[in-house]
């Protein structure tokens, strides 16, 4: 009984919303009435559908021997004359006395190194044993039979981004091939706040179909590609949650959620929404479970206002649309928020942002 007048309370909190109606049909409920809801049979939801993405087709794996990039250092020796090769150089700073730097020539944008007597050769794109012949055919200008050395000192060519909720965020380099799961080990795990749910891998600005959780969790291997120089994986916390409110409301937008609560009422009494022009009684919301998995739910507003139903409470991430009209689609949903959803898509679920913005 307690729970049920905690539900009228707030009811009577939002009674200007019966008001914002224009065309309702309906009476406010006397004050002090008391309705009686019965399990799932006086749920405000009159839709519930799921969608999934498909998980990205598998990839053979890299080759297995690095291939030389730019910004790697690379150490070039040839026997017998050393001032031709790379020369090891000592730090200069204080802490540095006494240490000495990996030594090398730091490939260029253009893919080269530049040698003594040589000048610019490229060699990106080549493992250490091509950059080594072609260095040999180069030398044997200069000797009768050179021989040649070449080690990547410093990789520095594949970038990886590991950012938010990990006990060692930042830049990672790739000096072999790295499947997912290898890359989230450099990290050396995560905090307790991490919200596996909603990581997130970012390739080339686009957000891709991969669900971390399942992988950590479940040990999901088609979630576990390959990664790519300049991936970038973002884990987000468990106390930045919440919802969007888009449509007829004059506050569209995000609306934090207090201790991983908030009501379908609350979130729209918040958004404020217009005096007349929406539909009550096809609330839309768009919700993530995963980065591959959704649902498209359709919730009638007007029971819960009417305490005919129980207060519907939203997730983190949840997209709601009121409506202008009573009038359309999914599709016509969709296509109307769009814009809105483009404008703050750095902070939408994965999914969302997968199956709606990466077209």
């Amino acid at each position: 009984m307690n729970k049920i007048v905690r539900t009228l309370s707030s009811f009577l909190l939002l009674g200007s919303l019966a008001l914002l109606a224009g065309c309702a049909t309906y009476a406010d409920l006397p004050a002090g009435t008391v309705r009686q809801t019965v399990g799932n049979s006086a749920s405000a939801v009159i839709e519930r559908q799921t969608e999934s993405l498909p998980p990205l087709a598998p990839e053979p794996a890299p080759p297995a021997e690095y291939q030389i990039g730019t910004g790697d250092l690379v150490s070039i020796t040839v026997f017998g004359r050393p001032e031709l090769g790379s020369t090891t150089a000592s730090s200069s700073g204080a802490a540095g006395i006494g240490q000495s730097r990996p030594s090398g020539s730091r490939v260029d944008e253009n893919g080269a190194v530049r040698l003594p007597l040589i000048g610019s050769v490229t060699v990106a794109g080549l493992t250490a044993a091509q950059a080594e012949e072609k260095l040999r055919t180069v030398y044997r200008s200069l000797l009768r039979e050179p021989w040649i050395s070449v080690e990547v000192s410093e990789h520095r060519s594949r970038p990886i981004y590991l950012f938010g909720s990990f006990k060692k965020p930042g830049v990672f380099y790739m000096d072999r091939p790295m499947n997912l799961l290898q890359g989230l080990a450099l990290s050396e795990g995560f905090d307790t706040a991490a919200a596996l749910r909603s990581a997130r891998l970012t390739r080339n600005n686009t957000v891709l179909p991969v669900d971390i959780y399942e992988l950590l969790a479940n040990g999901d291997q088609r979630q576990n590609i390959w990664l790519r120089s300049g991936d970038a994986v973002y884990l987000p916390d468990k106390s930045s949650q919440q919802v969007f409110v888009f449509g007829s409301v004059q506050k569209s937008g995000s609306i934090p959620m207090t201790n991983g609560e908030l009501s379908l009422a609350q979130a729209i009494a918040a958004s404020d929404p217009r005096y007349s022009g929406y539909d009550y009684q096809h609330v839309r919301i768009i919700r993530s479970l995963s980065p591959t998995k959704g649902e498209l739910i359709v919730v009638d507003f007007d029971r819960i206002m009417r305490g005919q139903a129980p207060p519907f409470m939203l997730s983190n991430g949840d997209i709601v649309y009121l409506p202008r009209s009573s009038l359309g689609s999914w599709n016509d949903a969709i296509n109307d928020i769009l814009p809105s959803l483009q404008a703050v898509s750095a902070l939408l679920q994965p999914f969302v942002s997968i199956k709606y913005l990466s077209k």
